[in-house]
């Protein structure tokens, strides 16, 4: 059975940073590339980042995150890191994982994140 499950989410104040987690199982996870996507209430989801399959290949981010969020996968592992720092007010959303391979795509259930004073 396909899993990707996110984590790591909370409540943190502006300035500060917080790292997500996504662990996959159920399928060849070295095989798929890795995105995060948000949404935030009342908005359309968004592509915040994404990394190859083997991690050392294209990386891209939204440019609201660019210099503050940073991507990483250990194979090893199955898992993707999502490192976020100098969180912003806006940065408040429910944050997604994305395994995709060609037409084959898995999302996780989501995790929230919020920042507040």
């Amino acid at each position: 059975q396909v899993q990707l499950v996110e984590s790591g989410g909370g409540l943190v104040q502006p300035g500060e940073a917080l790292t997500l987690s996504c662990a996959a199982s159920g399928f060849t996870f070295n095989t798929y590339a890795i995105q995060w996507h948000r949404q935030a209430p009342g908005k359309e989801r968004e592509l915040v980042a994404g990394i190859s399959s083997n991690g050392n290949g294209n990386i891209l981010y939204a440019d609201s995150v660019k210099g503050r969020f940073t991507i990483s996968r250990d194979n090893s592992k199955n898992t993707a890191f999502l490192q976020m720092s100098s969180l912003k007010p806006e940065d408040t959303a429910v944050y997604y994982c994305r395994a995709i391979l060609g037409r084959s795509a898995y999302w996780g259930q989501g995790t929230q994140v919020t920042v507040s004073a």
